[in-house]
């Protein structure tokens, strides 16, 4: 017969219960067309079959599955991905990001990336949603060579507004890092703590429960193609929210606040298609699992 310390011994600690999930992802350009040559991942974390449409060999478009459906505190996932030379890599996700309510612990996503020269990078993940507390923390970081270009968004809802939930509780803190040979091209860090003035003041969320950034860096945008977005985003009609274009030495950031993850979405995919046509010369083929 055991005895109660060995009976409490045996039972699954918080910690034990929690995922800690790993997805390491290279690309590699194999007889003239990109292949994932490695895709090792631990639970929760799987990666489907590349998908490669019919007028673009070479657009390879890769998707990540989370097969538990969401995080809770104490969750950690760790994402790697190398883009070889001269390869071609969309990477999004299979549907939206859920962190649920937690106590105490952070559940936490670290992203790193390699862009070697010549090589194109799309991220492109569904939403985030923070359920009301939540505790979610996120690196990304890009380590991006000369000549190779690197797309980017992240669009964030903070509670599940649909129910009519806000953010009372819980936090949320974002860092993406850029860097090119030693010198950062982009470095923005966020926070956020539910019940705070910021997610009602004007400098803050002014009252809106979805952010989202939009970037691209690694090849200098001339003013004719800011205008042009410009134009693309108010022939849209008009948007609910807030939505701004800036330029960058080496490309450029869109910001959006509003009322809806689905719109920033539906901006960020118009203007991601125009900047892929125009000034990048290639055309853009939309993930069958975005749904649109």
């Amino acid at each position: 017969m055991k005895t109660i310390d060995q009976v409490q011994a045996e039972q699954p600690t918080q910690e034990d219960q929690c995922w800690r999930g790993s997805l390491d992802l290279q690309f590699a350009k194999i007889n003239g067309k990109t292949f994932p040559k490695r895709a090792y991942s631990t639970a929760p974390l799987r990666i489907q079959r590349p998908f490669y449409p019919a007028a673009a060999p070479n657009n390879c478009q890769s998707v990540i599955v989370h097969t538990a459906g969401g995080m809770v505190g104490g969750d950690q996932l760790d994402i790697a991905i190398t883009a070889e030379t001269d390869t071609q890599a969309l990477i999004t996700t299979a549907a939206a990001h859920k962190v649920y309510r937690t106590e105490d612990n952070w559940a936490e996503q670290t992203i790193r990336m390699t862009v070697e020269p010549g090589a194109y990078v799309e991220w492109l993940p569904q939403e985030l949603i923070l359920f009301n507390g939540g505790r979610f923390r996120q690196t990304v970081r890009v380590e991006l060579e000369p000549s190779g270009v690197w797309i980017g968004w992240d669009v964030t809802r903070f509670g599940r507004s649909a129910r009519g939930e806000t953010l009372t509780q819980g936090h949320w803190r974002s860092q993406t890092e850029i860097w090119q040979q030693g010198t950062p091209l982009w470095i923005d860090r966020q926070q956020l703590t539910g019940g705070t003035e910021v997610l009602h003041s004007y400098h803050g969320l002014a009252g809106y429960p979805v952010v989202g950034t939009f970037l691209l860096l690694g090849q200098a945008m001339a003013s004719e193609h800011i205008t042009a977005i410009r134009t693309l985003i108010e022939t849209q009609g008009p948007t609910p929210g807030e939505l701004g274009v800036t330029q960058l030495e080496q490309g450029l950031v869109v910001r959006y606040r509003g009322p809806s993850s689905q719109m920033a979405r539906q901006y960020f995919m118009h203007i991601w298609q125009y900047l892929r046509t125009e000034t990048l010369g290639k055309k853009a083929y939309i993930p069958r699992v975005w749904g649109v």
